[in-house]
């Protein structure tokens, strides 16, 4: 007799002992995480030069020019450290580079309290705090950003470009309420206290490289690490070179150098002595800053969804050109209390303020490779020299026409200027026009 059997049933449960492994945060969201405190502690010094222009002014009769040349020669130098920061990470590494970098922007602010003459400002805010804040710039977040992650790069980009806006949204208008009660070297040393926070979380968190903990990049597949990039200043000169030999880069170059007269140049070194002009309260002109803040971490992160969406071309474009619609309307907005059309150029503004990053960053990528972290260094370097231009020579114009309105007209046009040159930049897949010399 023959017996028939059915078929044993597969068992589907976990081996005895053991537990269904757990879905863990990607190591690349905590480096994330830990790039976007440590741009926070950098930026924190970039709150204080609008809101120190009167109060050393007062104190030392420093003249409105003279005190606009130190910050320009800080966004200069933040701009022209960028690119070699970019190769000197590939060479020793993220967290050593970042170290050094928050150590010299604590010196430069701590010095600044003891400085009583127009020179040490230069060296202390220009000098230190301008190597400082270069070697934590968006080619930080641009290194971190090509290395550990594939998919979702256009998002991180976007979050890593607002934690400068958190950073401006966390200390300007503490900084305001200090300089106003206790004066405004309390408010240097905040700033040095702050970037030494940061430290340990860099130390103890960050890595340089997915494969030193043994993965792959967030949705890519895994790759060795490179050996350390020799030669790293040679390097950064020559990809300069190769990109300089290109259209593309001079079109990214140009109009990102009018995003940051714009900005950094215009609105955060010029605004609150402007609406001061209008006797506007220093710590309300200081809250409108953070509130552009505010809005600018939204619009940058909407940025960073577009950027993977939509031809990043045409969004520099539509960003320019609002932007320079908007500051023409800038003077009469000027009042002595905040009122809703104000309210109203802050949200717009702030939205706007660095949603120019994620395309610019996604086109440099597009154009060149690996060069990018690289190219896009100097294509910053250029953003910074703009607002260091605009720093200066807009004091210059106060001092001389006894108003900030001329600056904002230019500044206005410009915009325009820099949405024509964003769609002159070519689309992927046309040749790269080589210019000869």
């Amino acid at each position: 007799m023959t017996q028939t059997t059915e078929p044993a049933a597969r068992d589907h449960s976990p081996p005895t002992g053991r537990r269904a492994p757990r879905r863990r945060v990607h190591r690349a969201w905590i480096v994330a995480a830990v790039t976007f405190v440590t741009i926070i502690g950098g930026a924190a010094f970039n709150a204080l030069p609008g809101l120190l222009i009167d109060p050393l002014h007062a104190e030392f009769d420093w003249s409105r020019g003279e005190i606009g040349l130190a910050v320009s020669v800080d966004m200069a130098l933040y701009g022209l450290t960028a690119p070699f920061a970019a190769a000197l990470m590939d060479r020793f590494g993220i967290r050593r580079v970042v170290v050094v970098a928050l150590s010299a922007v604590a010196a430069g602010a701590l010095a600044s309290v003891w400085m009583t003459a127009a020179w040490q400002l230069m060296i202390y805010w220009g000098l230190l705090v301008g190597l400082g804040t270069g070697a934590m710039a968006m080619s930080f977040s641009a290194t971190v950003t090509h290395r550990w992650f594939v998919a979702r790069r256009g998002l991180v980009t976007g979050i890593l470009t607002a934690a400068g806006a958190s950073g401006q949204l966390v200390f300007l208008p503490l900084c305001a309420w200090i300089v106003d009660r206790h004066g405004w070297r309390p408010a240097s040393v905040t700033v040095a206290l702050a970037a030494l926070a940061v430290v340990p979380f860099v130390w103890l968190l960050m890595r340089d490289h997915p494969a030193d903990v043994g993965l792959a990049p967030y949705g890519g597949a895994y790759v060795d690490k490179p050996a350390p990039a020799r030669g790293a200043a040679s390097r950064t000169v020559r990809v300069l070179f190769d990109a300089a030999r290109t259209g593309p880069f001079w079109l990214l170059a140009g109009s990102f150098a009018i995003c940051g007269a714009s900005t950094n140049g215009l609105i955060r070194t010029h605004f609150v002595p402007s609406a001061h002009d209008h006797h506007m309260p220093i710590t309300a002109a200081a809250s409108l800053l953070a509130v552009i803040g505010v809005f600018d971490i939204i619009g940058t992160v909407f940025s960073g969804w577009l950027t993977d969406r939509f031809d990043a071309r045409r969004l520099l474009a539509v960003y320019y050109a609002l932007r320079g619609v908007s500051l023409l309307f800038l003077p009469v907005l000027m009042a002595p209390s905040v009122h809703p059309p104000m309210v109203f150029f802050i949200v717009f503004y702030g939205l706007d303020w660095v949603a120019t990053v994620p395309p610019t960053l996604a086109l440099c990528r597009e154009q060149y490779g690996d060069d990018s972290a690289i190219v896009f260094g100097w294509v910053l370097a250029s953003h910074q020299v703009g607002a260091a231009l605009v720093a200066f020579l807009g004091g210059v114009a106060r001092d001389h026409f006894g108003s900030y309105d001329v600056v904002w007209y230019a500044a206005g046009a410009l915009c325009a200027m820099a949405a024509l040159m964003a769609l002159m930049i070519r689309r992927a897949g046309v040749p790269v026009a080589v210019i000869v010399k």
